[in-house]
């Protein structure tokens, strides 16, 4: 597999919004992108809040410009705050170190992208980022 597809992101985005209706969660946004960035599918469910998808992103652009899941990032902030701080500003507020957001490998372990979500805790967030990439029958990491 050479590259994140469309029908991939999209099963990822809607398996992770029947995740989090499963699992009772508050509406939440779940933002897809492929390995550079690049947004592939974002879904925002009725009532969740305007910051949703971009909070998501964030999450989703950071594990991907960092090459590690957002809950990684964050343990690494708490040692080194500055420099995530400018990685924020430097990234124009797009880079977000919160729990929230997985890297989506293939099979073979090749990076594919991110999945993001938001409204929920971040614990929450990364369970149904989590759910879904399964569904595809991709890798997290």
């Amino acid at each position: 597999m050479s590259a994140l597809t469309l029908a991939q992101a999209n099963t990822i985005a809607n398996a992770a919004l029947d995740a989090s209706r499963q699992a009772g969660y508050k509406p939440m946004a779940v933002v897809v992108l492929d390995a550079s960035g690049h947004l592939k599918s974002a879904q925002r469910e009725d009532e969740a809040s305007m910051f949703r998808v971009d909070i998501a992103t964030g999450k989703a652009w950071a594990a991907i410009g960092m090459g590690a899941a957002s809950r990684v990032l964050g343990e690494r902030a708490k040692d080194n705050p500055n420099f995530f701080v400018s990685l924020a500003a430097t990234a124009q507020g797009r880079f977000l170190a919160q729990t929230g957001a997985v890297l989506i490998k293939d099979s073979g372990g090749k990076l594919l992208g991110a999945v993001g979500a938001s409204g929920g805790t971040g614990d929450e967030d990364e369970a149904i980022c989590i759910a879904g990439v399964q569904a595809a029958g991709l890798q997290h990491g």
